[in-house]
């Protein structure tokens, strides 16, 4: 400013002539009450919010309206994918590994997690990528395996974040900073030791974990009703705590039990089985159940079934499951769930296909 104000009065002395003409003197303040001061704008800055906590963010966001924490769980029956039908179908779809759960896959991204009954040591990133997020593992098929095949499949299941249950060896899979624990049974061997152990087993993961799944491998092949023993042992899993009972094996649907708040699923029939190149019956469902939890304390929130045919195709087994829309095939499975669960004292009344 100073040196702008310097040149100005050097410029009026110059156009005055130093005033010989007239005489007149100029004074620095008359020269300075001309010169209007410099205008600065000025930017102002306002400060940047800062940005809401990420953590607190993400614990908002786990909330339903009403302060509860909801989770939705998705469960399918066997996935046994090897031998020859296998590779010759695998040839079929030029390689491609992830075919299986190709038509399944946006469904299963849905939920907060899915859980299948794993028969064969398959391809942990397939299970993945098709948003598998648990396998239960006590089944004659992975039990046939050797140790080291065994822990291979483990340890690859591990690597891609699939929590796996067998036995002794319980699967936790945390959702919303929930902790769901699984339990996975095979009863074909030695029944009344499975069933000396689900009391302590049960009860210990109760104490542990607030929602806790079991799974049991039983019953007879081709079978669209549990026998004696699935109903025992299923009502004694609930009666020592499990949220959740699963069954698998028979390769049939079975019906389902609302018993002391928790479901009890008989059997999930078939996901990707192959074992048969053309099932005489290939229709199947996906169970998905609702968790509520609520002040620490879990609820049962509802069901659903959404009805599948285990292959793409009607003519044969491509081994690719796919949601069934056909009115007629829809109701047969749910008038069979119905009628095969009319002598079981707490079979559920309908099989609601929407929440």
């Amino acid at each position: 400013m100073r040196k702008y104000l310097l040149l100005l009065l050097a410029l009026l002395l110059a156009l005055t002539g130093c005033a010989a003409a007239e005489d007149e003197e100029f004074s620095m303040e008359d020269i300075l009450s001309n010169v209007k001061p410099e205008v600065v704008e000025k930017t102002i800055v306002q400060p940047t919010p800062e940005p809401q906590n990420a953590v607190e963010e993400e614990e908002a966001s786990i909330y339903e309206p009403d302060g509860s924490i909801l989770i939705t769980l998705s469960a399918a029956g066997d996935l046994a994918l090897s031998g020859d039908l296998y590779d010759a179908e695998l040839t079929k779809q030029n390689g491609n590994i992830h075919f299986p759960l190709r038509n399944i896959r946006e469904t299963l991204m849905q939920d907060d997690v899915t859980l299948i009954n794993l028969e064969s040591a398959a391809s942990a990133e397939m299970l993945a990528q098709g948003s598998v997020e648990a396998v239960s593992l006590g089944n004659d098929g992975v039990l046939a395996l050797d140790e080291t095949a065994q822990q291979e499949l483990k340890q690859a299941l591990s690597l891609a974040g699939i929590a796996y249950a067998q036995n002794a060896e319980v699967g936790v899979k945390e959702i919303k900073g929930v902790q769901v624990a699984m339990l996975s049974y095979s009863c074909l061997e030695d029944f009344d030791r499975v069933v000396s152990r689900i009391p302590q087993d049960v009860a210990a993961a109760k104490t542990q974990y607030p929602i806790v799944v079991v799974s049991f491998h039983w019953g007879r092949e081709n079978a669209y009703t549990p026998d004696e023993q699935q109903v025992l042992l299923g009502r004694l899993a609930v009666d020592s705590g499990a949220n959740l009972v699963l069954g698998h094996r028979s390769r049939r649907i079975q019906p389902i039990e609302y018993y002391k708040g928790a479901y009890i699923c008989y059997s999930l029939g078939s996901f990707c089985y192959t074992g048969e190149d053309k099932p005489s019956d290939m229709s199947s469902y996906i169970f998905q159940t609702r968790f509520r939890m609520r002040d620490g304390v879990v609820e049962a929130d509802g069901f659903r079934i959404l009805p599948i045919r285990i292959s793409s195709r009607t003519d044969r087994n491509d081994f690719t499951p796919s949601l069934l829309d056909k009115a007629t095939a829809v109701d047969s499975i749910l008038n069979t769930l119905r009628e095969n669960g009319s002598a079981l004292q707490f079979a559920v009344e309908d099989y609601p296909l929407t929440w």
